[in-house]
Formats: C-alpha cells, sequence, structure tokens
C-alpha cells in the first residue's frame, strides 16, 4: 500500500544539489580535456610535418643538385676541360668561306689573311674562349658558385681549375674588369661584384676547408703557381686588389660572411707549420691577402670613398695595391658597413701570437702612419670597457689579449718615432694598451726561473707580494716579446708625442686646451702606473728620468692643480676608478717613483746649487702636497677602503687600476718620496722642519691611537713616522714604555765584559738577549785584563 516497488518517481538529493548537473559539469570537463589532447595532437602533427617537409626538402635539393653537378660535369668537365672545348683544336686552320659573316662565329676566329676571293683563313683564338667563361653572358661561372661546396673534393677541384683559366687570362690579356664584364663593366656592375665576391669567398671556403691537408703550401710564394693553395689565394689577391672596382665590395662581404675567423684559422695552421721552416723572404701569396684586406678600411673610408692609401713601402711588398676606382666613385659608391667588432680584422688577426714573425711584410704596411692609427683607434673603442670582443685563446699560454698587446707594442714603437705622429693616435694607444695590461699578470722578473735568487736594486720597484694573484703560467717567449717592446725608446716617444706642443701653464686655463692636457696626463699617468706594476722597472726608470720632460711636466700639472685648489677627474681611464676618485692619485702614483729615482743618483751640487731636477722653492710646495695626499690615504680615507689597503688581501692582478690599488700604491711610494726628501733636508735644511708634520698629527685622539696596536695611528707612525713630530714621537714611546712595564715588568739582566774586547762581548751578549729582556734594564760589569 505504501510501497508499490515503483522505482520511476523523481528522486530528489538530500544534498541540495542535482545529479544532472553535476553530470553536466563532469561531462563540460571531460569535454575540454578531449579538445585540449585533440589540440595537442594536432600541434604534435603539425610540427612533425613541418620538420619531415623541411628533410625532405633538403634530401629533393640535394638530389637536385646532384643532378645539376653531374650536368655540369658533362658539360664543362670535371677539371673543367671542356670550358674551352675548342682549344683542341688550337692551331688548326679553318677555311671558311667568305660570304659568312664574321659575327656568327662571335670572335672566336681571327682572319689570317686572304688566299682566294672566295674564300678566307680562320685561326682559332683559344683567349676569346677563355674569356667567355668568366663573361656576364656565360652560365658557367653561376653554376659553378650555386653548386660549390668545400667539402665536396670535386668542387674544389673544378674551383682550383677554374682559379687556373683566371691567371692564364689576366697573364694574357692583363685586363681583369674585361674578363669578367667585356663590354661596359658599369652596366654590369651589380652583377660583376656579386660574382666577385661570392667567387673569393669561395676560394677562402676552400683553402679554410682543406687547411690541414694543405698546410706546407699555406705560406708558399706565388712563384710555386702549381700549388693548389696558392692558385686560390692568388685569385683572392687579383679580387681584393685595391685597384679594381669591386675589391670593397669584396672585403665588405667578407667581413659580412666573417671571413676573418676563416682567415685566423689558415694563418693560424700556417705559422703552425712553418714554425720548423727557415722565413722565406718573399711575400706569400696568404701575406699578400693579409695586405689587401687591411688596407681596405683606410682606402675605402667609412663611405667607400676611394681614398688613396698612404704608405711609404715599396712595390714589391704591397704588389697590385693601387687606389679604388675613385673617378668612377659617384657613378656607383661603395660603401663599408659597420660589422661586428668581434668579426673584424684586429680581434681576429692581430691577436694571433708572434703574427710579425711570419708576416714581415705586413708588419711594414701595417706600421704606416694611416693604416697604424686607424686600426689603434679601433681597438681602443672595441675595448673600451672591458668588452668582450677577442675570440677564444688559442691556449693558457697565449691568452688573446697578451698577444694583441705583443704585436701592437712591436708596432708602436716605429710609429711613435715619426715626427708627425698625432695625439690622438698616442691617446688611442695609451687606452687600449691599458685594458690589456690590466688583465696581465705582474712579470717580476725578466727570467722565468729566476725568483728566488733574484735580488732588487736600489732603483727597482718592489711589487708587492701581496698584490700577486696566481695566473696561469703565459709562454716565455710571449712573455719576453711584452717585455721586450716596453722598452726606453717606446716610453720616450710616447711622453714627447703626448706633451709636444702642450704648455701646461696656459693649457689648463682654456677649454679645449685644458681637455687635451688632462687627456695627456691621464693617459701616460695610467699607463705608466699598470706599467711599473707590470714589468721590473730598471730598464726603464731611467730613461724617463733623465731623457724625458715627464718628471718637470707633472709638476707642473701637479703644482697648478694645488695652487687652484681643483684636481681634474683622471677616470675615463678605467672602468674600476670612480668618477669621485681624488684627481691626484694617477699623477703621484707615476711622479712619485721617478722623482725619487732622480733623487738616488743626484748629488749635492745638482741639488742644492744647481736645484736640478726641481727648484728648492718648488720641492717645498712638493711636499706640502705629498704630506696632505699621505695624510689623506693613511687618516681620513674610509674605513673600509683603508682595512682594503692595510690588509693583506689579495687584489687581482686585472684591477691594478682599481681605486683601492692605486691608493695603496700611492700611499707607499709618496711615504719613500718624503722619507728621501726629509733625510736631504737633514743633510743641509731648505724647508721647515714642521712642513713634513702634519697639524692633526698633535691632537689627543691621535696621541691616543698611537698607543694601541692595529690602529691607524700605530700604522702612520710606522709607515709614515715623519708625520708626526719629534716631541709627540718621544712623548708616544715613553708611553709605551710605560704601559709595557705596568702590563708584563721589564726583566733585569747582568752581562760581564771585556775592557780589551768590548765590542766582541757587547754583540755576543746583548745578541742573546731577547726583545723583551732588552727593553728592561741590563747592568754591565766590565772586567779588567
Amino acid at each position: 500500500m505504501f510501497f508499490s516497488g515503483d522505482s520511476s518517481r523523481k528522486r530528489v538529493a538530500l544534498g541540495g544539489k542535482s545529479s544532472k548537473e553535476t553530470d553536466a559539469r563532469k561531462l563540460i570537463e571531460q569535454a575540454k580535456l578531449e579538445r585540449k589532447r585533440r589540440d595537442e595532437l594536432r600541434i604534435q602533427n603539425s610540427k612533425a610535418l613541418k620538420i619531415q617537409k623541411c628533410f625532405r626538402g633538403r634530401k629533393v635539393v640535394q638530389a637536385e643538385r646532384s643532378k645539376m653537378r653531374e650536368q655540369f660535369y658533362i658539360n664543362f668537365g670535371n677539371r673543367c676541360q671542356k670550358v674551352d672545348r675548342q682549344a683542341s683544336i688550337l692551331n688548326v686552320i679553318f677555311l671558311i668561306p667568305a660570304v659568312i659573316d664574321i659575327t656568327v662565329v662571335g670572335g672566336f676566329f681571327t682572319p689570317i689573311k686572304k688566299k682566294k676571293e672566295d674564300l678566307t683563313v680562320y685561326m682559332f683564338d683559344e683567349n676569346q674562349v677563355l674569356k667567355r667563361c668568366f663573361d656576364t653572358e656565360s652560365e658557367f661561372l653561376p653554376r659553378l658558385l650555386f653548386l660549390f661546396d668545400a667539402r665536396n673534393i670535386g668542387d674544389v677541384s673544378v674551383l682550383v681549375e677554374t682559379c687556373r683559366i683566371l691567371h692564364q687570362s689576366v697573364r694574357d690579356s692583363g685586363d681583369v674588369v674585361s674578363l669578367f664584364a667585356s663590354t661596359n663593366y658599369f652596366a654590369q656592375r651589380a652583377i660583376v661584384d656579386n660574382r666577385i665576391k661570392r667567387l673569393a669567398y669561395a676560394c677562402l671556403q676552400a683553402v679554410h676547408q682543406n687547411r690541414n691537408q694543405l698546410k706546407d703550401q699555406l705560406l708558399a710564394s706565388p712563384e710555386m703557381g702549381d700549388m693548389p693553395t696558392v692558385v686560390l689565394l692568388e685569385a683572392v689577391v687579383i679580387f681584393t686588389n685595391l685597384k679594381h672596382p669591386w675589391a670593397c665590395k669584396t672585403v665588405s662581404y667578407f667581413s659580412q660572411k666573417h671571413a676573418h675567423s676563416l682567415l685566423r684559422d689558415i694563418v693560424r695552421t700556417g705559422m703552425e707549420s712553418a714554425k720548423n721552416q727557415d722565413a722565406s723572404r718573399t711575400v706569400s701569396s696568404l701575406e699578400q691577402v693579409l695586405i689587401n684586406i687591411v688596407h681596405h678600411k683606410v682606402s675605402c673610408g667609412p663611405d667607400g670613398d676611394g681614398k688613396e692609401p698612404e704608405t711609404q713601402q715599396s712595390e714589391s711588398i704591397t704588389r697590385q695595391i693601387a687606389p679604388c676606382d675613385a673617378q668612377n666613385k659617384e657613378t656607383s659608391p661603395s660603401v663599408c658597413p659597420n660589422t661586428d667588432p668581434y668579426w673584424s680584422f684586429s680581434p681576429q688577426i692581430l691577436s694571433l701570437p708572434f703574427l710579425w714573425r711570419y708576416f714581415p711584410s705586413l708588419k711594414k704596411v701595417f706600421s704606416s702612419e694611416t693604416l697604424i692609427e686607424h686600426y689603434i683607434h679601433q681597438m681602443a673603442v672595441c675595448l673600451h670597457g672591458d668588452a668582450n670582443v677577442l675570440p677564444a685563446d688559442i691556449s693558457s699560454e697565449y691568452p688573446g689579449y697578451a698577444c694583441l698587446l705583443g704585436n701592437m707594442l712591436e708596432v708602436a714603437g716605429s710609429a711613435f718615432s715619426r715626427p708627425n705622429c698625432s695625439f690622438d693616435m698616442a691617446i688611442d694607444f695609451a687606452a687600449a694598451s691599458v685594458y690589456m695590461l690590466e688583465v696581465l699578470p705582474p712579470i717580476k722578473s725578466l727570467h722565468r726561473g729566476s725568483r728566488g735568487n733574484s735580488t732588487l736594486n736600489e732603483d727597482d720597484m718592489e711589487i708587492d707580494e701581496e698584490h700577486i694573484v696566481e695566473h696561469s703560467t703565459m709562454n716565455a717567449d710571449l712573455e719576453q716579446q711584452i717585455s721586450n717592446a716596453i722598452d726606453p725608446h717606446l716610453l720616450q716617444h710616447m711622453v714627447s708625442v703626448l706633451f709636444k706642443g702642450i704648455s701646461l701653464l696656459n693649457g689648463l686655463h682654456g677649454g679645449g686646451s685644458q681637455d687635451k692636457v688632462v687627456s695627456a696626463v691621464g693617459a701616460m699617468c695610467a699607463f705608466l702606473h699598470i706599467t711599473f706594476n707590470t714589468f721590473p722597472v730598471e730598464r726603464i726608470m731611467t730613461g724617463l728620468a733623465y731623457r724625458t720632460e715627464l718628471v718637470p711636466m707633472l709638476w707642473k700639472f701637479m703644482k697648478h692643480c694645488h695652487e687652484n685648489q681643483r684636481w681634474p677627474s683622471l677616470s675615463d681611464l678605467s672602468a674600476n676608478l670612480p668618477r669621485d676618485a681624488p684627481g691626484w692619485l694617477l699623477p703621484l702614483a707615476v711622479f712619485c717613483p721617478v722623482y725619487k729615482h732622480m733623487l738616488m743618483i743626484v748629488d749635492n751640487e745638482e741639488f742644492y746649487e744647481k736645484e736640478k731636477p726641481l727648484a728648492l722653492k718648488d720641492i717645498k710646495s712638493l711636499i706640502i702636497i705629498l704630506r696632505h695626499a699621505l695624510w689623506q690615504l693613511l687618516w681620513m680615507v674610509p674605513a673600509k677602503s683603508f682595512n682594503l689597503i692595510k690588509s693583506t688581501t689579495n687584489l687581482s692582478g686585472g684591477k691594478r687600476l682599481s681605486v683601492d690599488f692605486i691608493q695603496h700604491r700611492v700611499s707607499v711610494v709618496t711615504s719613500e718620496l718624503l722619507t728621501q726628501l726629509e733625510d736631504w733636508n737633514n743633510r743641509r735644511q731648505f724647508t721647515a722642519a714642521s712642513d713634513f708634520h702634519a697639524l692633526e698629527a698633535v691632537d689627543e685622539s691621535f696621541m691616543s691611537q698611537a698607543v694601541i696596536e692595529n690602529t691607524r695611528a700605530y700604522d702612520i707612525l710606522r709607515q709614515a713616522p715623519f708625520l708626526v713630530p719629534f716631541t709627540s714621537r718621544v712623548k708616544i714611546f715613553t708611553s709605551q714604555l710605560r704601559d709595557a712595564r705596568q702590563r708584563d715588568g721589564f726583566a733585569r739582566n747582568r752581562i760581564s765584559i771585556r775592557r780589551n774586547r768590548i765590542f766582541e762581548d757587547a754583540f755576543n751578549k746583548l745578541g742573546e738577549l731577547s726583545g723583551a729582556d732588552l727593553r728592561g734594564l741590563v747592568r754591565v760589569a766590565f772586567l779588567h785584563k
């Protein structure tokens, strides 16, 4: 009655939700998941189809290229033997009816003489056939460039034979332009330039790909013209020859294709293979390619204006070097694009070790005035800000920056010795050298392995051991190359160029002249400071002191800045030197060691009577400047920097232009120079003794710290005692003795000394006592004979 068993009644969810709503939500979620899976599957299938299409397309292209290569060999021969397919019947006489128009044979036959009225005798002209294979109407060169693959031996063989035909045609006709454009070059310039630059790049690719197999031929001279490498490189010489109108386009194409990295590998392989061979006196084909390329930027200018290169070398060195086709530059100017500095000539080629040893003619050309100025400026711009523009090091023994520095220093000496050497080049050279010297590990001795037995002379600048960090061992020959290049002559010429024509007394009052003076002082001081702390200075210090005007010029600069209470910032020379660094840091870091060296050599007459190298009244002002700077560094410097200077924390050799390292060096050399000047003043007084004293050194705060170890005042008293008046030092010493007596007490000791052997007995007896015993009371009993 109450339960009929009918299950068709509507069921109600006691939870308040309908089961249909729950089922619908689940259904929607499942539909979304299914749709997402279908979308992912569709994307995967699309990617798979794209990849398959790409690889299938490559296979089809390779198959078609193989067919085209086979057809190319059928038409022209696998060694270009069919390019001049009529050459086999050379000197065969053809009898052609006179009625036939000569234009029908297209210039392949040349009339010799007439035998009859109806017949004309013609001879086949091979030169005309050879020319036609390079002409714009010929299909030979486009097909070769399209099919060429440097990894294919057959393609390389065809390219070599093509270059042989090119050389033969150039020798026969002497006109390269007409060889590629028989009618009008400027009407077909775009086609011709495109073919030539691609052909030149193909030659470099072929040499690069086979450089290890042909390494003995890489530095061969042009006289060995049968070698495949010589044939290919001589073709590149023709295509990069600046007397041809396409040279700029060709070298610019090299830059776009990063061909300098190919040249780097080729040159490196050639240099390694030539280590055990006698150096050739003739200019190799590879060297001539480098000579042509190194002229490019300067000859064409930034806008391809065809500027003539200024070289003073003989024609034997710069063979086939001539100005670009400047007379036609308005018709089709050559523009040299700005490429990534990493792929340019300087980082890729000049960073190879001992480059000039294997390419002496390139060194002579590179040393010319215009070229070296351009490339040194380029290096200064590229290296500014520690930009990583150098390729990977060849090995740990040959760091790229060290190889570049060694090559640049070798050519810089001759450049600075020229009377017309520019001021801007000296500034750029200093900037580029500083960035490379900053990461060069310190060289404590010119002779590797002699550190344990070497001793420093009096005039040697000691390189602090705590500021030397172990670096990977650099090759001894490379280290010697850099050390030998930084010689007195280089520094003398560099100082002369920077300070030539500069009047410091007048220049610091004008805007433009003032900037020039500050640039000269900053560049010279940064270069010399890092040189002093990298190399032994015994070879260069005397030349700087007595053969240059470095000390007088720096003194005038410092004196003027001190009198006007304005020191210009010299922080542009290093990214590690902050803008707020004192302007006297770098000048003092160079002036003090050089002037100290001079004071060790001059005698009393020169110093007191002749007042050389500086007048006595100037020395008084100098003492005040040095005292102020030293007190600032030792007492007023912020606590953080002071702890860095005072501690033995290793400072990296790559931060010798950091403010912490310079402050440390200036505090040392300034203290040494003031000690020496105080000694001269004690011999014959020329200034008051109080000029050496710091006024703040008599304060109670200073006196109270001076008696406590490991305080600033205590360290000042040990490093620069002349800053503290003698009476104050006596008080400090007395106070220290009193504190020590109260703290530890003094031992009482008694020694016996024979009167007839006073010195020997006193020396022996006192030597047996400790330091604490010597501070105590020592009673002496004399024994009679």
